[in-house]
């Protein structure tokens, strides 16, 4: 394969990694959450992020390369829920939001720098870019969650 058919794999391999963590993150933050709102919020946006990767796992398998199966949380700190087995121990809803935004934050920032790469071709930039605004959207409403349960 092309060095730029290789370089669009690692981008979407990336993403793959994030879509991966986001999915366990918040499948942790509904195992532990008493808010059947937010128990359900979290339940919604596990499976979308599961949904998204497997898009993405399409993608790079169309384009010959080998894909990502699973997210880093065992390198949770680079994704951004380090601390969310730690908000979850005591279950209340605004630290878990907390977390739950900070992987968002990273999520947001992997899919911007994805969406900076020159040599996506339009259809992969297109499903990218569909993502992201849809991750955007769920960083926002966490954010707005997390404010609205701030003790």
């Amino acid at each position: 394969m092309s060095t730029a058919t290789k370089s669009i794999a690692s981008v979407l391999n990336s993403l793959i990694e994030t879509c991966k963590d986001g999915q366990e993150g918040f499948r942790s933050a509904f195992q532990d959450v008493k808010n059947v709102d937010l128990k359900s919020l979290f339940s919604e946006l596990s499976m979308q992020r599961q949904q998204f990767a497997g898009e993405l796992q399409t993608l790079v398998r169309d384009l010959g390369e080998d894909m990502e199966t699973e997210g880093t949380f065992g390198a949770a700190f680079r994704r951004g829920w380090m601390d969310l087995k730690a908000a979850l121990t005591d279950g209340k809803e605004h630290g878990i939001l907390v977390e739950c935004e900070r992987g968002e934050d990273v999520a947001v920032a992997e899919y911007r720098e994805a969406l900076e790469h020159d040599d996506l071709p339009p259809d992969i930039r297109n499903v990218i870019q569909q993502q992201y605004m849809v991750v955007q959207a769920s960083h926002d409403r966490i954010r707005d969650l997390r404010d609205r349960f701030e003790e």
